[in-house]
């Protein structure tokens, strides 16, 4: 009987640690996920500012103004980030299409310092109004 004195402890000690593990694990999985949901509206307001602009160039301009804004409003930091903007249809009636891309370190996503990154893509396309005037 002797020899399991303080097994219960060493015992207790582990599933702790895994526990605190798998707390942290999720926490970096929500964090991951909201920075997509917060890329994906990103990519919708940059679309939808591309779509009210009068020239191509402005609405390239308006795109990426659009992209900065919103994800520093929520506070995602890409290591890189990359915006397109397809204008091949950009008249009225036509519609433009804005892909936004951003590679976020998981070390500042994780309450840990997880090695590694993760390339988060959002692509929305916004009409532009067939009635308004150039």
């Amino acid at each position: 009987m002797g020899d399991d004195r303080g097994s219960i402890t060493a015992e207790v000690l582990l599933l702790t640690t895994l526990l605190i593990v798998l707390a942290l694990f999720a926490v970096a999985a929500g964090r991951l996920v909201t920075a997509r949901l917060e890329v994906n509206n990103a990519a919708h307001q940059a679309a939808r500012a591309a779509s009210i602009a009068r020239t191509p160039a402005a609405a390239e301009s308006a795109a990426r103004k659009a992209t900065a804004t919103a994800l520093a409003a929520e506070r995602v930091t890409c290591a890189e980030r990359r915006v397109s903007v397809g204008l091949a249809s950009f008249r009225p009636g036509g519609t433009v299409t804005v892909s936004v891309t951003c590679t976020v370190k998981l070390s500042d996503v994780a309450l840990v310092r997880l090695p590694g990154s993760s390339a988060l893509t959002a692509s929305f396309s916004a009409p532009i109004d067939y009635w308004r005037s150039n």
